[in-house]
């Protein structure tokens, strides 16, 4: 059984930012991450997926992330190329690839358990994301669609739709990028499906006010003033660059929600259809917190009461890069930095005791 103070959970850029801070107090920790290889979820997103802000605006702590050449938006590889490359900059003790069972309460001291053994801890910071726990909504007529169902976690280009009718189903980022994607593709037919019309941002706003945004929300509730509305007040999708050129083009008319899946489409309330080989469901994702189930602390909707980032149940625990309710957009890579921050302050307050 390995023994230390701090145990980190997770294969993405939160456990990172951690890493980062926790190295920074001198605090003895490990890093244990599912994957085989660094970059986590990145290395696993569609092939055109880009940055909603440019590279010096979305770095974590400590060491900008360089420009791409020629894109003003890194794409995911230049993401993953650049969190392997931070990982061996600060010597991040990370053991991969390790799948962590649970975390158990055990007396003064908290009890890892994973695949290759346990780990005796005084505090765990669960950094597992979201990514590994894809939302598709139950919906009428989902099993006698014979075509081809999946998740914005399984799509990686346009190229394995070529002759075939795709409807994308959501209103957000993913949703209008795939669509976008699936649009200015030759070969494919697309019918984008959204809950609500779609609200895109302003072209001149990115992921820098953004994050300006949900600052400013978490700080204006902290101090118990109207909410601002946060990033929500600005709209849902970012125009990046092929997202613009598909909708200019005339080739993002969202249609409303379907009522139902056919054995060979989708039903809208008024009777009309609409063929589909496939339905890519871009509606969201869970936090990704089963290994955390033996301590009892999930409440309603899944989510862990926090006071900052600590569990008020556990305090212990440190949960970290999960969205808002972790910290002003922490599931980001600019976002994430200050809660991490924090989470090492209050972790080292923590072990004085």
């Amino acid at each position: 059984m390995g023994i230390v103070d701090v145990v980190v959970i997770g294969g993405g850029q939160a456990r990172l930012a951690a890493g980062y801070h926790l190295r920074r107090k001198k605090l003895d920790f490990v890093i244990l991450e599912s994957q085989s290889t660094p970059g986590g979820a990145w290395q696993h997103t569609w092939d055109s997926l880009h940055l909603f802000s440019p590279a010096a605006f979305s770095s974590l702590p400590g060491r900008l992330m360089p420009a791409q050449r020629g894109q003003e938006y890194p794409n995911a590889a230049h993401v993953v190329d650049y969190l392997a490359d931070y990982e061996e900059r600060y010597a991040l003790p990370i053991h991969r690839p390790v799948t962590v069972r649970a975390v158990h309460r055990d007396g003064a001291r908290l009890r890892v358990a994973t695949d290759v053994g346990d780990w005796s801890t005084r505090t765990v910071v669960s950094a597992t994301g979201t990514w590994w726990r894809p939302f598709v909504p139950a919906f009428p007529g989902s099993g006698a669609f014979a075509g081809r169902q999946l998740h914005t976690t399984g799509y990686r280009s346009a190229a394995a739709f070529t002759g075939q009718h795709v409807i994308v189903v959501g209103g957000k980022n993913s949703g209008a990028q795939i669509a976008a994607d699936l649009a200015l593709a030759d070969g494919v037919q697309l019918t984008w499906v959204t809950q609500r019309p779609p609200r895109f941002l302003a072209d001149d706003i990115d992921g820098r006010a953004l994050f300006d945004a949900a600052t400013a929300r978490r700080r204006a509730l902290d101090e118990g003033r109207a909410d601002t509305g946060g990033v929500t007040s600005l709209g849902d999708i970012v125009a990046v660059p092929p997202v613009r050129t598909a909708r200019d083009s005339g080739l993002l008319k969202a249609q409303p929600m379907f009522e139902r899946l056919t054995t060979d489409g989708v039903q809208w309330g008024d009777g009309t259809t609409a063929r589909a080989d496939a339905v890519i469901w871009c509606t969201g994702f869970r936090p990704a917190l089963s290994h955390l189930a033996a301590l009892g602390l999930r409440g309603r909707r899944g989510h862990i009461a926090i006071d900052g980032t600590r569990a008020l149940d556990e305090p212990r625990l440190h949960l970290l890069g999960y969205g808002d309710w972790t910290g002003p957009a922490s599931a980001t890579l600019i976002g994430v930095g200050r809660p991490a921050r924090d989470a090492a302050e209050s972790i080292m307050g923590l072990l004085r005791v």
